[in-house]
Order: C-alpha cells, then sequence, then structure tokens
C-alpha cells in the first residue's frame, strides 16, 4: 500500500497513464520479489536458532537444580552479579519459549526473568535470596538422542564465599567455568580469621506458633524471648557476629533456617525450643542433634513434629534429595557431626546444675533445621510447656538470664577449643 501511494504521487494517471501503471506493476513486482526474499531469510535464521523449550526448578532454600531443555545443543555462558546476587546465562543464537507458571519464585529462587539480548540471542536472570554457590552447571545429551538440556545447581553459601566467586570471575575476564565441588568444600572449610559466628534460630513463629502451655504460654513466644536474651549475653563481650533467624513474630520455613546460617557462614547454629510431652510430669532441658537414626523414641517423636512445622503453616514442602556422593562432602559432615556432639556435651554440663535436665539430656534424632553439612548445630529444648512448673520457669525473665549464661559459657568453652575464631 505504502509502495502504491508512492507510485501515485509520482506517476498519477492522466496524460501518461499506462506507463505509470506499467512502472506501478514493475514495482510492486520487485517489493513482493524483496519480501520473498526476506522471508527466506527469516526462514533460514529460525531453522538455525536453538530452541530453548521449557524451563524447570526443584529444591528449597538451601539448594536448588535448574534443568532447561533445548531442542539441539546450546553454548551458554554465565557469570555472577550482586546488588541483588543474580546468576546470568546468555544463550546465543536461541529462542525462550517458557511458560510463565514454571518461572514462580521458590525455594532459594527469589526471581527469574529472561528475554532478547541482541542478535537473536537471549538471557537469563535468576535472582536468588541471598549469597549462593554455583555448584555446577552441565550440558548433557538426552538419553533418547532428542535435544540436550542444561543442568545448574546452586546452593546457599556465605557472602564471602560469593565474593570469592566473583573475585575468580574477573580474574578469568569474566569467562565462566564450572568449579569442581572439591574446591568449592575445601573454600568452605578454610573461614580465614572472621569472627566467631553464632546464628540462634527462635523455633516457630507467625502462623506457626508451636506447642502451646497449660496457662497458654505460645512456644514461638518463649523461643523469641529466650533467643534475644542469649543474644543480649554474646553480644555483651564483643567476641563473637551473633545473628538471629527472626527477630520478631515471622513464620519461616526450616530450609530458609538453615539457609540463614549457611549465608552467615555459620560456626555454630542453636535452634531454640520448648516443647509439650503426653506425660505431664516429664520436666527439664534436652540438648539434640542430627542424626539418621533416633537415639529413641521420644526424640523420634519430636524431630516428626518439629519437621512437620512447614506443613502445619499451610506450606506445600516437597522433599528433596540431597545426598552427594563426593567424598569430601562426607568428611565435612562427619567433622561437622563431631563438633556438633562436642558442643552438646559441653552443653549438658553447663545447663545440667542451673537448669536442670532430663534423664539421658544429650538425644539425636532426623532434624531437618540441624542438617547443614558444613555447620555445627544443636536444637535446646528448654523444657515442657506441658509441665506446670517448667512453664513456670519459662515465663521467669531471671530463669532465661540464668539459662542464657550456662549456654554461653558453653558457647565460650566451645570457641575455646576450636582456637577462638571461625573456621
Amino acid at each position: 500500500m505504502v509502495l502504491a501511494a508512492f507510485t501515485d504521487k509520482c506517476f498519477p494517471t492522466g496524460g501518461s497513464q499506462r506507463k505509470g501503471l506499467a512502472f506501478r506493476a514493475v514495482v510492486v513486482l520487485l517489493a513482493a520479489i524483496a519480501v520473498f526474499a526476506g522471508i527466506g531469510r527469516g526462514s533460514a535464521a529460525t531453522a538455525g536458532t536453538v530452541k530453548a523449550l521449557d524451563y524447570k526448578m526443584a529444591g528449597d532454600a538451601t539448594h536448588m537444580r535448574i534443568v532447561l531443555n533445548f531442542d539441539r545443543e546450546p553454548e551458554p555462558k554465565w557469570f555472577l552479579l550482586r546488588a541483588p546476587h543474580r546468576l546470568v546465562i546468555d544463550l546465543p543464537d536461541t529462542a525462550l519459549m517458557f511458560d510463565a507458571r514454571d518461572l514462580k519464585p521458590r525455594g532459594l529462587i527469589a526471581n527469574v526473568r529472561y528475554g532478547a539480548s541482541g542478535e537473536g540471542g537471549s538471557r537469563l536472570m535468576v535472582t536468588s535470596k541471598g549469597p549462593f554457590n554455583v555448584d555446577k552447571v552441565d550440558i548433557l545429551e538426552n538419553s533418547d538422542g532428542k535435544g540436550y538440556r542444561a543442568v545448574v545447581d546452586i546452593s546457599a553459601a556465605s557472602e564471602r564465599e560469593f565474593d570469592a566467586a566473583l573475585a575468580e570471575q574477573a580474574a578469568t575476564t569474566a569467562s565462566t567455568v564450572s568449579t569442581p565441588k572439591s574446591d568449592r568444600i575445601g573454600k568452605t572449610a578454610q573461614r580465614g580469621d572472621h569472627p566467631f559466628t553464632i546464628v540462634i534460630d527462635p523455633g516457630h513463629g507467625g502462623v506457626d506458633g508451636g506447642a502451646e502451655g497449660l496457662n497458654g504460654t505460645v512456644e514461638k513466644s518463649v523461643t523469641l524471648a529466650f533467643a534475644k536474651e542469649l543474644k543480649s549475653k554474646l553480644d555483651d563481650g564483643g567476641a563473637y557476629k551473633v545473628v538471629l533467624t527472626r527477630e520478631g513474630d515471622d513464620f519461616l520455613r526450616l530450609d530458609d533456617r538453615v539457609r540463614i546460617a549457611r549465608q552467615n557462614a555459620a560456626d555454630l547454629f542453636i535452634s531454640i525450643h520448648a516443647d509439650t510431652i503426653r506425660l505431664k510430669g516429664i520436666r527439664g532441658a534436652t540438648v539434640y542433634t542430627v542424626s539418621d537414626k533416633a537415639s529413641d523414641a521420644d526424640a523420634q517423636a519430636l524431630a516428626d513434629r518439629e519437621n512437620l512445622s512447614d506443613q502445619l503453616a499451610g506450606v506445600d514442602v516437597a522433599e528433596e534429595n540431597h545426598e552427594v556422593s563426593d567424598i569430601l562432602v562426607d568428611l565435612i559432615r562427619r567433622e561437622t557431626h563431631g563438633f556438633s556432639t562436642r558442643f552438646a556435651r559441653s552443653l549438658v554440663s553447663e545447663l545440667s546444675p542451673t537448669v536442670g535436665m532430663i534423664n539421658n539430656p544429650h538425644r539425636s534424632a532426623g532434624f531437618r533445621v540441624l542438617k547443614a553439612p558444613d555447620v555445627p548445630s544443636v536444637l535446646v529444648e528448654l523444657g515442657y510447656l506441658s509441665n506446670a512448673k517448667d512453664e513456670e520457669q519459662l515465663r521467669s525473665a531471671e530463669w532465661r538470664e540464668k539459662a542464657a549464661s550456662s549456654i554461653a559459657k558453653a558457647i565460650g568453652a566451645f570457641v575455646a577449643q576450636r582456637g577462638g575464631t571461625g573456621g
């Protein structure tokens, strides 16, 4: 139509009507040829474009796996950005054909964006809830021979680890390759001389109130009050960095609590609870460490209740299998468990004369909140809200101060054993 208007203006039909019509016909024919030639070139470009057919991700607040399926082999390049913490994946000559519903944030991932990045390429930008490690980026051919998939594994990490990855990226002029897991674990284990970092986790919160006492005491309030008292004790000396997983009446998923510990490069994680039990005559504090097999039926029952925290708060949690075959990871986990056990025994020793403990006060079970492989962790049951005397103690500021002092002493002894600094 534009060409027709142009020819009408330049060659109006009049005295030279036939010449004008003939010229217009030639122009239209040439335009049609040009259009068809353009379509041909477009088809060739489209035929050579890799198609990213879908985007999937699964995991929790500590580990996530991203999988992209392609119709042919892609050639991705990736790099890290901060403020916020992001993984950027550039895909040359690639068209992204994603379902927006698959991009809904979950677990460690706070946001996913994508779009064209010029000259037929595309860019995928994944924003994390804080610092993370890129554990691997693999391009794999599908077993049926039809297409390829990119597999990206990331895990919550400390700011120090993220900075180290950025520094390595800058040193290699932003070229990016997957870092072997063995290297990553080695760096994690050698944290340097930073202040000893303690993450205190007040159990429950928000819609998850936890247990309720005979006189209406709610567990989430007791645990928060005690966690603040303990933090105050530890802050007094100025020797530690102390972080609370929550400072108000907030709901936190269990894996988010672990994520906070790892992203703060915690040297010790203490989860505070005050449960109930069917036998109201039982009272006293208990210290738990993690194990695949529970030390006794009561410990197993408690772990089962605490592990249901997310579901009871209305959060749909798909259990993820994060087993890692790397022998170095297994060694780190064993060493961490040894430190956890050592601290638990020190804690029992300090609490016994001042607070009162149940029989066999050091117990173990499969608590999800204690499963960070590289952070020594314990769960402290301060007492039972189902027992009237324990409930009264837990509501007492004087008792909380005495118990917090005992735990602070146990932490001091543990830190001295480990050399006074984190790592």
